[in-house]
């Protein structure tokens, strides 16, 4: 005996609301345009919320290369800002002897300690500007040599020959070894009686008559501490001047050799208009490290350094730890890094400017 099915209710629904079904088919009918308006416009809220829901604790991408920078910046802060402030801080102070244990407490001077490093006509001012001006004809030569010494070098060995691996190798020896080592190596071989230079060109050449040379004082200091800085520092252009000569087509070579040039005008005409940028940046590096030098100095002379090899971080070190004067020291590094400042910001300007012309045309 078979039961009669129950009759199912109707659905009904609250007035004013649609049916699911009757939803589903008026959604599918209507096509894109009311479906296409709803995703539209969940997507744009998505993307100016963020790209969905916020984790709790969750780093803003733009927050993110802040707070990766932020240790360095500490770092930064603390081995060179504070001292920098410091110095600055030192410099407006009659800062000597007396008031090392606590240098808060010297006499606030003004200034005082700038006026007598500029003054050039007491001593104090004219012994800086000659260093100046010593440090000047260094760096040019030093910067100069080194950058020819390099490029040189680095065109030389541009192309691939029986050997080049082991030459490169050897190029870089005065770049690998501790700058200490190498200069006081240096030192010992300028000694007059027992040094190297002076048996090879006194004993071996016969050369500069029977009375041996004093290349580590007067005039000759100059002469000694820049060979020793070309000689530790060439390699560093060489190495820069290498890795940009990677980037030139050898199209443009073979091309030139097509058309007759030989290889001085290759150089002339494609090689060094190639290596601008990299000159540019090149030459300022070397400028910088130069001008600043302290270790080559002070390594091959001592606490006071000839005349003639006086440069200006050295000049400093002596106003300051030797004179005992530290304020003026303090404002000698002031109106170094003033005038470093200076010239390098008006090195970019001008080699920015240059590049901007170039490419216009």
């Amino acid at each position: 005996m078979t039961s009669a099915p129950m009759p199912s209710a109707p659905m009904t629904s609250a007035p004013g609301t649609v049916p699911p079904a009757t939803a589903a088919q008026s959604a599918s009918t209507a096509g894109p345009t009311a479906a296409g308006r709803t995703r539209g416009g969940v997507v744009a809220r998505l993307r100016r919320s963020g790209g969905g829901p916020r984790r709790p604790g969750r780093v803003r991408r733009g927050a993110l290369p802040y707070l990766l920078l932020l240790p360095a910046l500490l770092l930064e802060l603390l081995v060179h800002l504070v001292p920098m402030v410091t110095g600055v801080l030192m410099s407006f102070r009659k800062l000597t002897q007396f008031f090392i244990r606590d240098w808060s407490r010297a006499p606030w001077t003004g200034f005082d300690n700038y006026e007598l490093a500029v003054d050039v006509n007491r001593p104090v001012g004219k012994a800086l500007l000659d260093s100046f001006l010593t440090t000047c004809l260094f760096t040019f030569l030093s910067v100069a040599l080194c950058w020819l010494l390099g490029t040189a070098a680095a065109v030389f060995t541009q192309h691939s020959f029986r050997g080049r691996g082991l030459l490169r190798a050897l190029f870089f020896v005065p770049y690998a070894l501790p700058a200490y080592a190498a200069v006081i190596t240096w030192a010992f071989m300028f000694q007059r009686d027992n040094g190297l230079v002076n048996h090879v060109i006194h004993d071996q050449l016969g050369l500069g008559g029977a009375e041996r040379t004093f290349w580590l004082i007067g005039d000759n200091s100059f002469w000694a501490m820049l060979t020793v800085s070309v000689w530790k520092s060439w390699p560093f252009a060489f190495l820069i001047v290498t890795a940009a000569l990677q980037n030139i087509p050898r199209d443009l070579y073979e091309a030139a050799a097509l058309d007759g040039a030989g290889v001085w005008q290759q150089i002339r005409r494609i090689t060094l208009p190639s290596l601008g940028a990299v000159n540019q940046v090149l030459v300022l590096v070397l400028f910088l490290w130069t001008f600043n030098d302290f270790n080559t100095p002070f390594l091959l002379f001592g606490r006071s350094a000839p005349e003639a090899a006086d440069l200006v971080s050295i000049h400093i070190y002596q106003s300051s730890f030797v004179t005992w004067n530290f304020g003026t020291g303090s404002a000698m590094s002031v109106l170094l890094l003033l005038f470093l400042l200076l010239l390098t910001a008006a090195y970019l300007l001008l080699t920015g400017r240059g590049r901007k012309d170039a490419d216009a045309r």
